[in-house]
């Protein structure tokens, strides 16, 4: 029988388990222990006590309960220490730095101190906020780039710093202070001050105070007497103020006190320098050759693989001894080898180049050049920065601009800045950063100006060379090196292919024959068409059947006449595209060049997205560059024109329709060029291409080294063009450099927050100032040499009966000038015009005739310049005479009927005549007498009679009669003939005409009363005070000249600060506030941008709803916003708006131009939908059927809207507004997804 095992089961409580826990401390750490029992703790009295929660503590005691607070007693509730009152520190400032320290003079041989010596110190408090000296310490290395819009600019080069003397001198003219009671009691920006008047004294004006009042209780002269003592002069004597007790002038820095101090001294025992010299453009000759140029260079600082040119010699010689140099020479001679030697010439020094180009495309592609070359190259545009630290900088103007007036750390060790393709100073929107930027540059810097040939560039030069006060040295080309030769291009047909016609050979001489070819070519076909299809003829090609026609049947031609590439030069995006789309059949690559193309395209679209890559543009400009053709300009995305320019670099392109911007120094030249018309749109109309404009790009034919001649072809789709317009376009001169200086909100806000700038001086040194302050020095040697004539002259006698002289003298002046205006009005008027007709007699005044009759013959049908042929009195011509005896002499001494009337001339002796060309100024009065002339016949017969053969023949009797009819009126009215009235008989209602009438008969009274006349010695005194006068009024007129008044553009620049002040940009006083330091961080729009930030209009948005906004303010392509917009988009588009013609009304109102109506209408909100939809990441490949806009112009708008968030950014983070700034980040970040 089996046992059965017993089963042993646990206990049936925990507590009976053989197991003991136990807590150790208090981390909540267990331990089993092998004895039963009740669970312990090593805290046998349980965890220390805490303080509790503070905060839970007071919400319970005071929010919880507020019944807890006593009612009375506020003693035990609100508690407060009593402080000690310190009033004095709140004047506690931080002490100025020690201008001076103290220097031991030590024995040469032992050592010993023999005393202490004073020594002053330099640039103790300069700093960035503060100095425009290159002393100054850096700033934070994080700012070392763009600077920050905070801090000064350097100094300007050229520009004169204002010396003590000046100071104290201007100060003295300009402020004649009375310590006694000029001093004011309200500071700057305050409403209200504080009278510290003693009552018991009478107060003085309202806001000035009596400094001898203040410094009564103040013991100001302790020293005197110890001072005197020491310096061995007795108590009594007075001691001489030295020269340092002379009130400081106002300067930007310690360092300029100190040192203009030290100059004015010594510039009073040196002798006065000579006047500098005025001419400061050199030209050099290139014609010479440089035979020693090796010898003089023993080692360049860049060696070519071929010899230089000469102009590139002169230019590298220049560039040596650190001098300026202006290079004008023709397309593809080779400027670029002047940059690269002064890139290569600042790495040999250790310093820095900054390149300059007016367009990305070109600052793209000399990145990729010098970046091969030389290896430390950077790029800066407005959205790339690659290798900022680098010796070499390639940027956009407006990016350097920018840097100068930041006080960017960059221009510090700057030594070259390198201005291509200058002639882009034209450019009536972006001419004036040229302008500004070369004001701006400190003066170590040197400049190098690159430009296609301009007539004006001499003048150009010496403009910048009287700005640097330093020689510009111009050397232009003599000759393209690779010459052109231009056709014209009638074919359209494979049968017509042959019917190119020279026009233009290389040595420059025009063709008629080419021309009268071309002519009855195109004359032929016509006919030949009308017989077939009737006789009219369009005026013009038909469309894209016949332009792939005439493509086909001159690209064969070029084939066969192995001249590819060519470059065709279209004024238009959309005709560019039809023509490369529309030539299908044609093929232009082998299989080799083939793969090379759909390689490189692979490897450079691979860096786009999957589905951009399916792009309709990128297939599209896939399949046509694999056939060799190629089309750039702005509305092809960035990538796909770089692919193109560096294809077309390697030759794999073979015919490439471009519009104008390719031609604007991009280095690609092309065997030939072809210009699809001569006729473009330059915004506002249809216009035959100007010279410089043919010239830029027909350059572009011709590769140096490869092709003995370029070829440049002119289609001929329609009617041949004028042999005249011909002419013109291809051998006239090409436009001169003109100066585009205008005042912007920036340029004032930038040089107002600093004070020793002024935009005066700006726009005095400006290229559209300078034919009037080029002459400045004359101007001040003239004006001395008056000031010493007008000492020496003798007072006039004014007394007794000639009390009056000098009224005299200025109503006869007054009248004059009144008579002047009234007669000009009258000229310009059509009724004045109308009036002077055939047989009208007239009053003559010019240099040869003096109050002289004439009868008016023949007008000429000229409307802008009419020329009136006259008939007029004049005395027998005198062989001997001389040019200044010519015509009666003026009275030296009008009398009242002089004044009041004509005084007609009469012949002395025998009564002559002549036929004079008069202007309509030389008609002084027109009267009411008519005469029945035949014009035709009496000019005949005075020509006739100028001839040697007869001139003794006697005059025909229609000009005897004509002279008989104005001796006898002259005769019967000597103080001048009825005239007609401006207002009764010409119907002149102008304001001024009619005050001018009434003010004339006012001065006519007051002369005729005058008394001085009855005087003996009035000729004399007259005539002293005459002499003197006119001394003073040409002083006048040189005082203003060189003054601020004479600026051309000061009247707008008041305006403008108007503006500015109205919406509280600047105070009164032109200190720049805080809206105004942030407009200068924006880089274009800056007035709307800062209204709206300051208006919280952006705050509440969402970043791709401010990027959607901010689009208008950079879209360049019209067009509605469309209805798909959400709501807050629409509100935000009115409230845009809405800014926007608040600051045109304010605008208006301050005296601009500018209508409210042109002002907002420059906001352009077509791309508002298609920046939004990007923002929320819809696919680039979708976008495009959102908008008709070309994808490179939608990129285009993209990458400056990230400009403008950038720059937004910094504006924000300057104002506080971190959120905002947060949002501009994100919204700047658009271009990079």
């Amino acid at each position: 029988m089996m046992e059965t095992e017993r089963l042993v089961l646990p206990p049936p409580d925990p507590l009976n388990l053989p197991l003991r826990a136990l807590e150790v401390g208090c981390t909540g750490r267990w331990e089993l222990l092998s004895e039963p029992g009740a669970a312990e703790s090593t805290l046998p009295h349980g965890l220390p006590p805490c303080a509790p929660d503070l905060q839970q503590e007071a919400e319970q005691l005071f929010l919880s309960s507020p019944a807890w607070l006593p009612l009375h007693g506020v003693e035990h509730s609100a508690r407060k220490w009593q402080r000690k009152r310190d009033p004095w520190s709140l004047l506690a400032a931080v002490g100025a730095p020690v201008p001076s320290d103290l220097q031991a003079q030590r024995h040469p041989t032992t050592g010993q101190i023999l005393g202490y010596k004073e020594v002053l110190l330099e640039n103790t408090n300069l700093s960035a906020t503060t100095s425009l000296s290159l002393r100054r310490p850096p700033g934070p290395a994080s700012q070392s780039l763009w600077g920050n819009p905070t801090q000064y600019p350097f100094w300007p080069g050229g520009m004169d710093e204002p010396t003590l003397t000046d100071l104290s001198t201007r100060e003295e003219a300009e402020e004649e202070i009375d310590f006694e009671k000029d001093l004011l009691t309200v500071p700057p920006g305050f409403k209200k001050g504080v009278d510290f008047a003693p009552k018991d004294h009478q107060a003085p004006a309202p806001g000035l105070l009596s400094l001898s009042r203040l410094l009564e209780p103040l013991d100001l002269g302790g020293g005197d007497e110890d001072e005197s003592e020491a310096a061995g002069a007795p108590p009594g004597d007075t001691v001489p103020a030295s020269p340092c007790s002379t009130p400081l002038g106002r300067a930007s820095s310690l360092e300029d006190l100190v040192l203009k101090e030290a100059s004015s001294t010594v510039s009073l025992l040196e002798p006065p320098k000579p006047a500098a010299q005025e001419q400061w453009a050199v030209p050099v000759d290139v014609t010479s050759p440089v035979g020693d140029f090796y010898r003089l260079i023993p080692q360049p600082a860049f060696q070519w693989s071929f010899e230089p040119d000469v102009f590139q010699k002169q230019a590298i010689l220049h560039l040596e001894q650190h001098d300026s140099v202006f290079v004008a020479a023709h397309t593809s001679a080779g400027k670029t080898v002047v940059a690269e030697y002064a890139i290569a010439l600042a790495q040999k020094h250790m310093t820095r180049t900054i390149y300059t180009s007016p367009i990305k495309a070109l600052s793209n592609q000399k990145f990729r050049d010098f970046r091969n070359t030389f290896g430390d190259v950077g790029l800066l545009t407005g959205d790339v920065q690659l290798h900022p630290e680098a010796s070499c900088l390639i940027m956009t103007t407006e990016i350097l601009r920018s840097m100068l007036y930041s006080g960017s750390d960059v221009i510090r060790d700057l030594e070259w800045v390198i201005f291509d393709e200058v002639h882009y100073i034209n450019d009536a929107e972006r001419g004036v950063v040229w302008e500004e930027v070369l004001i701006m540059l400190p003066d170590h810097v040197s400049i190098i100006l690159l430009s296609a040939t301009v007539p004006n560039a001499l003048e150009f030069a010496d403009w910048i060379g009287r700005l640097k006060r330093r020689q510009i040295y111009v050397i232009s080309t003599v000759a393209r090196p690779v010459p052109l030769e231009h056709y014209l291009f009638t074919g359209n047909s494979p049968k017509t292919q042959g019917e190119l016609f020279l026009l233009l050979d290389s040595r420059g001489a025009f063709h008629t024959k080419g021309y009268y070819a071309a002519v009855e070519a195109k004359k032929e076909r016509m006919s030949k068409h009308a017989q077939t299809f009737g006789a009219k003829q369009p005026t013009h090609q038909g469309g894209p059947a016949q332009d792939r026609g005439v493509y086909l049947s001159l690209l064969a031609s070029l084939r066969a006449r192995a001249q590819l590439p060519v470059v065709v030069f279209t004024f238009s995006r959309g005709r560019c595209d039809e023509q490369a789309s529309g030539l299908t059949s044609l093929d232009l690559t082998t299989s080799s060049e083939k793969s090379e193309v759909h390689l490189f395209l692979q490897r450079c679209l691979a860096r786009l997205r999957g589905s951009d890559r399916q792009l309709p543009q990128v297939l599209h400009m896939s399949e046509l560059l694999r056939r060799g053709l190629g089309v750039h300009h702005s509305g092809i995305l960035p990538i796909l024109k770089e692919i193109v320019e560096m294809l077309f670099s390697r030759g794999l392109v073979k015919v490439l329709f471009a519009t104008e911007t390719f031609a604007m120094g991009v280095n690609m030249p092309a065997r030939t060029v072809v210009f699809d018309s001569m006729r473009k749109h330059d915004g506002s109309t249809f216009r035959d291409l100007l010279p410089g404009e043919y010239v830029q790009m027909a350059g572009r034919a011709g590769r140096r080294g490869l092709d003995p001649t370029g070829t440049v072809i002119l289609l001929c789709k329609g009617r041949v063009p004028e042999m005249a317009d011909l002419h013109r376009m291809m051998m006239g001169k090409p436009s001169q450099l003109q100066s585009q200086f205008r005042l912007t909100y920036t340029m004032i806000l930038n040089l107002l927050r600093v004070d020793a700038l002024r935009v005066e001086d700006m726009m005095k040194r400006s290229f559209s100032e300078f034919p009037s302050r080029k002459d400045s020095k004359a101007h001040e040697q003239a004006l001395a040499e008056l000031t010493k004539r007008l000492g020496a002259l003798e007072e006039p006698d004014v007394t007794g009966q000639l009390a009056d002289l000098p009224d005299y003298y200025s109503w006869g002046e007054e009248l004059t000038e009144t008579r002047n205006m009234i007669q000009w009005r009258i000229m310009e008027s059509v009724n004045g015009l109308k009036s002077l007709s055939t047989g009208r007699v007239v009053v003559v005044k010019n240099k040869e005739h003096h109050n002289a009759l004439g009868v008016i013959l023949q007008v000429s049908s000229n409307s802008t310049s009419r020329v009136f042929t006259t008939l007029v009195l004049c005395d027998k011509p005198v062989v001997s005479e001389s040019p200044r005896d010519k015509g009666p002499a003026t009275p030296d001494v009008p009398q009242p009927d002089d004044l009041v009337g004509f005084k007609l001339f009469l012949p002395e002796g025998p009564c002559e005549h002549t036929v004079a060309k008069l202007q309509p100024g030389d008609v002084a009065a027109i009267s009411t007498k008519v005469l029945r002339v035949n014009g035709e016949k009496i000019v005949e017969d005075f020509t006739k009679r100028q001839q040697p053969k007869f001139r003794k023949d006697p005059p025909l009797a229609a000009v005897t009669t004509a002279v008989q009819e104005l001796l006898r009126l002259a005769q019967a009215h000597p103080s001048g003939p009825p005239t007609l009235d401006p207002v009764n008989d010409l119907q002149l209602k102008d304001v001024s005409v009619v005050e001018g009438g009434l003010r004339a008969r006012k001065l006519e009274e007051l002369i005729r009363g005058a008394q001085c006349v009855h005087s003996p010695r009035f000729p004399a005194q007259y005539l002293k005070l005459r002499e003197r006068m006119q001394i003073q009024k040409e002083m006048e007129r040189l005082r203003f000249l060189l003054s601020d008044q004479s600026l051309l553009l000061l009247p707008e620049y008041h305006q403008r600060v108007e503006v500015l002040r109205t919406l509280g940009y600047v105070d009164e006083a032109g200190t720049v506030k805080l809206a105004g330091r942030v407009a200068c961080a924006m880089s274009s729009h800056e007035l709307l941008l800062t209204e709206l930030m300051f208006d919280n209009a952006l705050s509440t948005l969402r970043p791709e709803e401010i990027a959607a906004l901010l689009s208008g303010l950079v879209c360049q392509s019209p067009g509605d916003p469309g209805d798909q917009l959400p709501s807050t988009l629409k509100q935000g588009v009115e409230r845009v708006k809405a800014v926007a013609k608040r600051i045109g009304e304010v605008q208006v109102a301050c005296g601009l131009n500018q209508t409210v109506e042109e002002f907002v209408g420059e906001l352009n909100f077509g791309l508002v939908e298609v920046v939004y939809e990007w923002a929320r990441g819809m696919p680039f490949s979708e976008l495009a059927g959102l908008s008709g806009t070309p994808e490179g112009l939608v990129v285009r708008c993209i990458q400056r809207l990230a400009e403008m968030c950038r720059s937004l950014r910094g504006a924000a983070r300057l104002v506080g507004e971190p959120v905002l700034g947060a949002k501009m980040e994100t919204a700047a970040s658009l271009y990079t997804q």
